[in-house]
């Protein structure tokens, strides 16, 4: 169900003009730091593996294990594309939803992608204290070496975002900061390069 919309007080200065989607490894802060920014903008936030936990009626973890990660990335691109015609939100993916080529057309056409880039460093000391379940690192032995493999093969691809946001072990709030920030920026030039055209 899509997140209510929020109720607090907000200091933004602009209107979103199409859906926010924070991408990035498991670990980066993507519900954490999309939480603080759909409060900013004022408008609900959704997190995608919440959403297809419920359309399946069964865990990530469970689907993957029962179905396999390719009818996962399906029901995923699915419950994304019905999230991107509902109202504008800001929405967490899955470390691995960019990765999918059909997936990462439908946000690049029709929302606005945030890269939160964090080292190894700081995925790896995340991902120790979480007690969250990571199909694709919980039977791993070496969760560092398997994060890096992770690295080498999704960073390339998450450089196509529109936003590139690096993020640390540090406060929050600078980071949702930064995001808000070039978001503005964003979109003003999305804006001034319309205006020339038309």
């Amino acid at each position: 169900m899509l997140g209510s919309p929020v109720t607090m007080k907000t200091d933004s200065f602009f209107a979103p003009p199409r859906t926010i989607v924070l991408i990035g490894m498991m670990g980066a802060g993507k519900t954490s730091i999309g939480r603080r920014l759909a409060a900013r903008l004022g408008v609900p936030f959704v997190d995608a593996d919440a959403e297809i936990e419920e359309a399946a009626g069964s865990s990530i973890a469970d689907i993957f294990e029962r179905h396999g990660e390719e009818a996962f990335r399906d029901g995923e691109r699915r419950v994304i594309s019905r999230l991107l015609d509902g109202p504008i939100n800001v929405m967490a993916t899955g470390g691995g939803a960019f990765l999918d080529k059909n997936t990462r057309g439908l946000i690049m056409s029709r929302a606005i992608s945030v890269w939160l880039r964090a080292s190894l460093d700081t995925l790896a000391m995340r991902l120790e204290r979480s007690r969250t379940p990571r199909p694709l690192l919980d039977k791993e032995a070496d969760m560092r070496g398997a994060l890096s493999r992770l690295i080498d093969e999704r960073y390339p691809i998450y450089e196509e975002s529109h936003i590139v946001v690096d993020t640390g072990d540090g406060p929050q709030e600078p980071v949702v900061d930064s995001v808000y920030n070039s978001l503005q920026s964003f979109i003003n030039e999305e804006n001034i390069r319309k205006n020339e055209q038309s």
